[in-house]
């Protein structure tokens, strides 16, 4: 049933708002002939249905099984040719693309003079918000007309085309290899987290160093310093350098923030910015900072003028909420973020076509951590187990390793001793399979493993004993990542001074603010 659900067609026609249900009728119903085809009786029943079923199709007696997939194509397509005439996707991506198409068939009919004043104001449009890859496809298409429509400038124009062509050129290549690079760190992210050692760092610094281009920062556009920042960002985010992760995440919004055309023209570059703007205050705990960032953000994405899509929807609710948690881990805050887990949940299911698997299991994991800092330790470990016992997905190490240490102190404060050895022995043969471990993992594991041999009344020295193991990590450049994922510091400070943790982690704070 899951994959019968994830039909590109069924999906499609699920995303339709009923504004855009109603205009693809309407263009289907533009001649009369389509009326009663088969391919709008296709679209009646696929939207009527919860689930995508084949054999319901079928049974309608509409199309013979051999002819089904051809008829599904066919409503694929008409479905995205109506979307496209929709005046609200008609963004400026799309006007330039219709005007290279309107030039090119003037061309084909032999109307080059016709074709060039298209081509002309195109270009001007293209280069005016930073959309230079069809700009050099409008200067292409320029010299071959021009080198047919002969005209007594013909030479200065052969010139003034040539330079612009090598311009985008070279902007364009630049761009593409900022971007390359930018790609590339971004997976090395995902694959393997942050680096733990010296080792990795010169590891990552190296390719770094020898894929960056050269460029004067005084001739780049708005789109190659994006590409520059993003670089920049990956880079920093890696290496664990998070004050020159704020550095770069705030350059990337302070262009947008400068230029409000380029908010709605690239929403999605706008929200991820500053997304990373406010991860990195999160993990340097700005907490006013992060604070008005969040606030700036919200304000803006409910603005009238801000351009709002399916896709835009669901980046926008994946960023706010994902850092509204943020905010409440920050401030040690757990029980006042519970009501925002309900309201996650719902949208999850809302967006579960649009957001990626691995963007859901961080969405869990900030769920377990609410809870578990709340107190609610049997939630914490539903939604944990929830990313332990996900084998289909390819996920950042360092976050499958931290939901089962969590899981495991879980487990260990939840009273659920029973299967806590086992626990233990699956995640320590887990971990052992990650080729570098933090200290602060193996010495966390180390203790866990010895738990059971501990008399009661000496485990509150064994904690102590563990807190001033551990702080000596603290401050160490490589080791005090692993205390964002896991406060462990300050779960250890709870069980020595019997209070909550919230409390601790709230105490804290008013500390850290006055």
């Amino acid at each position: 049933m899951t994959k019968e659900q994830k039909d590109n067609l069924f999906v499609l026609i699920k995303s339709l708002s009923k504004s855009e249900k109603r205009q693809f009728k309407l263009y289907v119903g533009r001649l009369g002939v389509n009326e009663d085809s088969k391919f709008l009786m296709l679209f009646n029943i696929l939207d009527k249905l919860s689930v995508y079923d084949e054999a319901v199709i079928l049974k309608k007696g509409i199309v013979k099984k051999q002819q089904l997939s051809n008829l599904k194509a066919h409503l694929y397509k008409q479905i995205l040719i109506s979307l496209r005439l929709n005046p609200s996707h008609q963004d400026i991506r799309i006007q330039i693309r219709e005007q290279l198409d309107f030039a090119t068939i003037l061309y084909h009919k032999g109307l080059y003079k016709q074709s060039l004043k298209i081509l002309d104001k195109a270009k001007t449009l293209a280069i005016n918000h930073e959309e230079k890859n069809v700009a050099y496809e409008i200067v292409e298409l320029e010299k071959i007309i021009e080198s047919q429509y002969i005209t007594r400038s013909l030479s200065n124009r052969a010139d003034e085309l040539s330079i612009q062509a090598r311009d985008l050129s070279r902007q364009n290549v630049l761009a593409s290899k900022l971007s390359n690079l930018s790609l590339q760190l971004y997976g090395q992210f995902l694959k393997t987290g942050y680096v733990k050692n010296k080792a990795e760092t010169k590891k990552i610094t190296d390719y770094f160093n020898a894929r960056l281009p050269k460029y004067n920062i005084n001739e780049l556009g708005t789109r190659e310093k994006l590409w520059l920042y993003k670089a920049h960002l990956w880079y920093s985010f890696l290496t664990q350098d998070f004050l020159s992760c704020y550095k770069y995440a705030s350059k990337w919004v302070d262009l947008f923030y400068e230029n409000k055309d380029m908010i709605v023209l690239n929403p999605v570059f706008f929200l991820r910015g500053n997304h990373y703007l406010l991860e990195s205050l999160f993990y340097l705990r700005k907490h006013e900072k992060f604070k008005f960032s969040l606030s700036r953000l919200e304000a803006i994405t409910k603005e009238k003028w801000f351009p709002l899509d399916d896709n835009i929807d669901g980046l926008a609710f994946l960023y706010i909420y994902n850092n509204k948690f943020n905010l409440h881990f920050i401030e040690g805050s757990f029980v006042d973020g519970l009501p925002l887990v309900d309201d996650v949940l719902e949208r999850l299911e809302n967006y579960k076509n649009r957001i990626d698997e691995h963007h859901i299991m961080v969405f869990y994991y900030k769920i377990a951590s609410m809870y578990f800092g709340a107190g609610d330790n049997k939630k914490c470990i539903y939604f944990l187990e929830k990313i332990i016992s996900n084998k289909s997905l390819q996920m950042r190490e360092d976050l499958l390793c931290f939901s089962r240490i969590l899981n495991l102190v879980a487990h260990y404060e939840a009273g659920l001793d029973y299967n806590l050895e086992v626990l233990i022995k699956s995640t320590y043969k887990f971990l052992i399979k990650m080729e570098d471990l933090y200290e602060v993992q193996k010495e966390f594991i180390k203790f866990l493993k010895g738990l059971g041999d501990i008399y009661p009344n000496e485990v509150k020295g064994e904690f102590i004993k563990l807190h001033k193991k551990l702080k000596e990590f603290e401050d160490d450049p490589y080791e005090s990542r692993a205390f964002l994922y896991l406060d462990i510091i300050s779960w250890l400070e709870s069980k020595i001074q019997n209070k909550p943790i919230g409390l601790i982690i709230r105490d804290k704070f008013k500390a850290s603010s006055s």
